[in-house]
């Protein structure tokens, strides 16, 4: 290495360092290619990358989906290349070809990881913070599923959950909740490497962060080793052996490194976010006495050397079957509970009964208390039904009574505490859904929806089974006032691609709305659920409440044939539509009133279907919703009219609020009359 680089060298025999400046120039070349990306991370990073992935890490690329692999998560995912470039030289079906697709359409590689479990990629990162918290729901899901099914002698769940982190990731309000949370929970198999370089986007990190990280992680129950040298492989396993070797804290590994090692423009902010350039990455291999006239060049001994991986990985699984086989012979009925719950399924008859919880007759129920219920007799037989709610839990009814919570001495309960931490509940069961083998939910009021965002849109991109329960759905939240009645969240989910939003009409549709969360294994369920209550219909004259299953469906008609009219309503305003349609009907209108609890799914049917429910000839709709009315003309025409808010709420008694926004019967009809002229 040439004196014009920085005075840290990579600390290793001649093929380790090899292996490492493959995976640089890799990255190096895919982004030059590309004329995009981040060359930057991976190249300070490689050091840390490979001494992981072929030292310490238990993997088999010949199957990704090993339920006993460990776990890793680069939660800097614009250092994509260091992953891509891993994978690839690991054996996992990344080719070179793929990698020369860096950031192209359609290819393996894209710009940040995307979850693809075939490829080795455990889940999306990029929004920076967002893998450091999915990565402990990861390690929560692994110590569950050790408490419930090993046995003395047959420990057949048992990996760690690793990640790369950045200075950008620890500065997100994320990553302070999730070590907090971690901390608590002492989950000592998660290890994370913080890539501590220095340098950000606008400068050096200490424009803006001057934290003692270690002291930080300390003070909430993490084991902290470092600094120590990034680029030395030795002292990498070193300090990942000691954090295997602390049973009762996660840990955290501060790795100094440096930015674009070795390039012109190492350790400044050039090399973050922009190709290096032809004459900085020709002058970066010469430094490093790397072959300046090939691109994505691996040598033939790395290549050898990197792929025995692929026997390695072989080797571990086979040896972990011979114990899962061992297992299975001494404990049958778990051993069979396991790998089905590990692939997803629900057992049989697991919804027996939860459609006779609400029979003719029950009282006014708030879909809140019904959802409470549901979730109760439905977690009697589905008992990897794991989660909690943000310090809500007595309010929106998520409790389940049949277990205890989740602590350090009780890790395989059902109950997560998981505090006044939206955000960080949120990643956490997105991470325990990615790991699998528990089918995650979270509990909160409706506009704290919007303290996690970010980690619901990763499960709808990721198309990963959660189920979101939020309560106290609209301005029916009365007294609490505006910052607490949730106007514009409900239309703000429906906009997000593969998120299904329910909201329930009643105890009935609340049970079906759990039954169709439950089948949805393709993305993650928001369950609206209201604070007050709301009438449990008799269906013996209506729609059935299996219907909502369509989305949408035809709940009376006051005559026969094609109405004049149709009123379309959600939740607890499909009272309103009733009464306001009795009115109607006694003035001879032919009405009909249509239950929407879900537009995903209506919009999921066949045309003749939806035809059926809304008749393309009737143009009179009216909808009737107590959020945002903007986006209801997808239903009602331009010709329709939309009952809904138009601004946010006031303190005040439900029932004035709703009068005074115009929810009423009265209201309704009047909205019908005057288009029927």
């Amino acid at each position: 290495m040439s004196d014009s680089c920085s005075g840290i060298k990579d600390k290793g025999s001649e093929l380790d360092i090899n292996c490492i400046n493959t995976i640089r120039f890799l990255a190096v070349d895919a982004v030059q290619k590309a004329n995009s990306g981040h060359p930057g991370a991976p190249m300070g990073m490689a050091t840390i990358g490979y001494t992981l992935w072929d030292m310490i890490m238990k993997h088999n690329p010949g199957n990704p989906l090993w339920p006993d692999r460990d776990r890793f998560v680069l939660s800097a995912g614009h250092a994509s290349m260091l992953l891509y470039s891993l994978l690839h030289l690991t054996g996992y079906d990344i080719s070179l070809d793929d990698l020369k697709e860096f950031r192209q359409w359609d290819s393996k590689t894209p710009g940040h990881p995307e979850f693809d479990p075939s490829t080795g990629v455990e889940m999306s990162t990029g929004p920076l913070g967002q893998g450091f918290a999915h990565g402990v729901g990861m390690a929560m899901a692994e110590r569950w599923l050790a408490s419930r099914f090993n046995k003395p002698g047959h420990e057949i769940i048992d990996h760690y959950t690793y990640a790369i982190v950045s200075d950008g990731d620890l500065q997100e309000g994320l990553s302070a909740e999730a070590a907090s949370f971690a901390g608590y929970q002492k989950l000592g198999k998660m290890i994370y490497l913080y890539d501590d370089n220095g340098i950000q986007i606008e400068g050096n990190t200490s424009l803006c962060f001057k934290e003692d990280i270690p002291a930080r992680f300390n003070a909430v129950g993490w084991h902290v080793t470092g600094p120590i040298d990034g680029f030395d492989i030795e002292a990498v396993q070193a300090a990942v052996a000691e954090a295997q070797a602390v049973k009762d804290k996660p840990s955290l590994i501060i790795c100094k490194t440096v930015i674009g090692y070795c390039s012109p423009n190492e350790n400044t902010p050039k090399v973050h976010g922009a190709p290096l350039g032809k004459e900085c990455v020709l002058e970066t291999k010469k430094r490093l006495g790397w072959p300046c006239d090939m691109e994505f060049f691996v040598p033939d001994e790395v290549r050898e050397y990197m792929g025995k991986a692929i026997a390695r990985g072989a080797d571990a699984e086979k040896a972990w079957q011979a114990k899962f086989d061992a297992y299975s012979k001494e404990f049958p009925e778990l051993a069979e509970k396991l790998l089905d719950q590990i692939d997803g399924a629900l057992p049989d008859g697991w919804d027996e009964g939860i459609t006779e919880l609400f029979p003719a007759g029950t009282p006014g129920t708030a879909t809140r208390a019904a959802c409470g219920k549901v979730m109760n007799a439905i977690a009697q037989k589905v008992d990897n039904l794991v989660g909690g709610s943000a310090d809500l839990g007595p309010s929106n009814k998520t409790e389940l009574s049949c277990s205890g919570y989740i602590t350090p001495d009780d890790p395989g309960a059902n109950n997560i505490h998981f505090g006044v931490r939206e955000h960080t509940m949120g990643a956490v069961a997105n991470g325990m859904a990615l790991h699998g083998g528990v089918i995650p939910y979270t509990g909160t009021f409706f506009v704290f929806v919007d303290y996690m965002r970010p980690a619901l849109r990763l499960a709808a991109l990721m198309g990963i089974r959660v189920i979101n329960v939020f309560s106290h759905d609209s301005i029916g939240v009365g007294e609490d006032g505006p910052t607490h009645q949730p106007v514009e969240q409900l239309m703000s989910l429906r906009i997000i691609p593969n998120m299904t939003v329910i909201r329930p009409a009643d105890a009935n549709e609340t049970a079906e709305a759990w039954r169709a969360a439950l089948l949805n294994e393709y993305g993650p369920t928001a369950i609206i659920t209201s604070r007050q209550n709301l009438p449990v219909f008799d269906r013996s004259d209506t729609g059935p409440a299996h219907e909502l299953h369509f989305g949408a469906y035809t709940f009376m008609q006051s005559g026969k044939g094609t109405p004049d009219a149709v009123i379309i309503a959600t939740g607890s305003e499909l009272a309103i539509a009733i009464s306001a349609a009795e009115s109607l009907a006694d003035d001879g209108v032919n009405i009909r009133v249509v239950s929407m609890p879900s537009w995903e799914l209506f919009d999921k049917q066949p045309q003749d279907y939806k035809d059926e429910v809304l008749p393309p000839e009737v143009t009179a709709r009216v909808s009737v919703e107590a959020g945002i009315a903007d986006g209801w003309e997808k239903y009602t025409g331009n010709a329709g009219r939309v009952i809904g808010m138009k601004t946010f709420g006031a303190s005040g008694p439900a029932g004035v609020l709703f009068e005074k926004f115009g929810f009423t019967p009265e209201a309704v009809v009047k909205a019908v009359k005057d288009l029927l002229g």
